[in-house]
């Protein structure tokens, strides 16, 4: 399995889980609440999420470096598509703990 891990510096990293949990929702079976999210993409594709007061920490595991890059620019695409009008800076940093 491979991993990666981005911390997002933002103020609303709740609302950021909550938009891209709901989005996702339609076509995946997502958990949240107010501080965590999880989305399985697919049985060997994993996004964990965590808010905190600064920043929202996302954790993604895949079971390849093709899948897992692939993945680092589907969630960076749709954070910042949340993220409405704010311009968030996501550094993936690869093989850090994502199974957390």
């Amino acid at each position: 399995m491979q991993r990666a891990t981005a911390t997002i510096a933002t103020r609303d990293g709740s609302r950021l889980i909550k938009r891209l949990c709901t989005h996702w929702g339609h076509k995946f079976a997502v958990e949240f609440d107010e501080s965590r999210g999880n989305v399985p993409f697919d049985a060997d594709t994993r996004l964990r999420l965590d808010a905190g007061a600064e920043s929202l920490v996302a954790r993604l595991e895949a079971a390849d470096d093709a899948r897992l890059a692939q993945m680092q620019g589907v969630v960076a695409d749709h954070l910042q598509r949340m993220a409405r009008g704010e311009t968030l800076q996501i550094d993936w940093i690869p093989g850090a703990d994502a199974a957390r």
